[in-house]
């Protein structure tokens, strides 16, 4: 009799089963497949790989964590829900703002199963923050962490020199901020030296070369400014002045830093960290000259008061001039300055007169002792001193050779004697030396070594170590 609903029972054919099936009497056989864990799970995997490979999920980042091995783990959820995630090194590495809890993000992935706890998870190949773009995210965490760090601090901003001798310059020789900078340079501060660092402002790794390069300028003798600069350019064209190592490098340089990148809307994390900001690299150039010439107008200002003090310092003196001259003991004081002046003149006359004279006496007296002189002139003397002289200095060489000579011989025989009894020469006749393995003691006898001891054998040249692997007697 056949039940409703009741199934019919299975051919041989359909019947399946992994293992043996220990069966009671008068049971019904039924078709079934039988898994083993493993197996379950990388066919579920297979199946949402298959049916969700590229899917975009909305949602709140929580529990993330970048593990040891360079991936990001993380938790996705919204009111109600939430699904594990993971984001492999490979696809983390492009990722320009970080991953943190809290953050709202659209997560692109597909969804798989990890095995060894039987859990679905979405595997991510990329993340955009919801509302602001990655590279905008990415420049608020930046400029967020930098500023608790006290890197945009104005106390450790830097004043510009107010003449700068060397203007060291970093940026692109392709680009027009270089030759903005140059014409403003040359037309108004035509006497500065310049110092380029070319480096690329635009693409992958190109702030860690812009830092390369800030490093190479400080480090040349007498920069006293350098002027980091590009053209405008979208929040893309300009990220390399948006890197942590290119902000790093700027605060930790002993050299200021005017930033002159992008137009004057254009904030990078490189205008905050230099030590001034330029709207644009032509205004760079502009304000280092600004310095110069604030500098001479400076010492014009004060050229113009220390005029007019030494002027009114002048009509002061001369109005109390005028004030003594009117006094009735100053009166005919002219005269008898003339008088005093004329006495002098005949007093300085007499001395020079006096001078003359006694000078040509002394003259004359000089004159008779160089003859006197001349009749015991000590040339003639020396003359024959140095032709003794000359004598006695080739006897003293040929002595003095024939005494090296002979040293020389009995170092020659001395030399041969030690080199006879020299121990390296028996090592060169291919005999060696054989050490312990601490290398203090020399081995004379066979029988103190045992196979596996370590010893060391010095040659003629140079020396090697080995390992006793059998030791022979005497009579061996």
């Amino acid at each position: 009799m056949k039940l409703p609903f009741e199934p019919d029972p299975p051919s041989l054919e359909t019947r399946t089963a992994r293992g043996t099936s220990h069966e009671a009497p008068g049971t019904r056989h039924e078709a079934r497949t039988v898994y083993s864990v493993g197996e379950l799970n990388a066919k579920i995997r297979d199946l949402l790989e298959n049916e969700l490979m590229n899917v975009w999920v909305e949602g709140e980042i929580s529990n993330a964590r970048v593990w040891n091995t360079g991936h990001l783990y993380f938790t996705l959820r919204d009111s109600g829900s939430q699904i594990k995630a993971v984001m492999f090194r490979s696809a983390l590495r492009y990722l320009k703002f970080k991953a943190e809890d809290g953050l709202k993000v659209i997560a692109r992935g597909k969804v798989s199963v990890y095995d060894p706890k039987g859990e679905y998870q979405i595997i991510c190949e990329h993340l955009e923050p919801k509302g602001l773009g990655a590279l905008q995210q990415a420049f608020e965490q930046l400029k967020k962490t930098l500023q608790a760090e006290g890197l945009f601090d104005a106390a450790r901003k830097r004043p510009l020199p107010a003449l700068p001798r060397r203007i060291g310059i970093v940026t692109s020789l392709d680009g027009a901020a270089l030759r903005d900078i140059i014409r403003v340079l040359r037309r108004r501060y035509p006497n500065a030296h310049l110092v380029l660092s070319p480096t690329r402002v635009q693409g992958e790794g190109a702030g860690r070369e812009v830092a390369h390069a800030i490093r190479k300028i400080e480090r040349i003798e007498g920069v006293d400014v350098i002027i980091l600069a590009r053209g405008g350019g979208s929040l893309e064209d300009l990220w390399a002045f948006n890197e942590e190592v290119l902000a790093r490098v700027m605060a930790a340089c002993q050299v200021p830093i005017i930033s002159g990148v992008g137009h004057e809307t254009d904030f990078t994390i490189a205008d905050f960290v230099a030590d001034l900001r330029a709207p644009t690299p032509s205004a760079a150039a502009e304000l280092v000259v600004k310095r110069k010439d604030e500098f001479f107008g400076h010492l014009d200002r004060i050229g113009e008061r220390l005029d007019a003090a030494m002027h009114h310092r002048l009509r002061r003196l001369e109005t109390r001039l005028h004030l003594l001259e009117a006094r009735p003991g100053y009166a005919g004081y002219r005269g008898r300055i003339a008088v005093r002046g004329r006495h002098v003149a005949e007093l300085a006359g007499g001395l020079r007169q006096s001078m003359n004279q006694s000078l040509a006496r002394r003259s004359r007296r000089h004159e008779l002792l160089r003859r006197s002189l001349d009749t015991f002139d000590p040339r003639h003397r020396l003359a024959a001193v140095r032709t003794r002289l000359v004598a006695r200095d080739g006897q003293l060489q040929a002595a003095i050779r024939r005494r090296v000579n002979v040293m020389q011989s009995r170092f020659g025989a001395l030399a041969a004697r030690i080199e006879g009894l020299s121990p390296l020469a028996v090592l060169g006749r291919g005999y060696a030396v054989t050490w312990d393995a601490s290398r203090t003691h020399i081995i004379r006898d066979a029988a103190t070594l045992h196979p596996g001891d370590a010893v060391s054998v010095t040659l003629e040249r140079g020396r090697f170590d080995a390992n006793v692997t059998r030791v022979h007697g005497s009579n061996d």
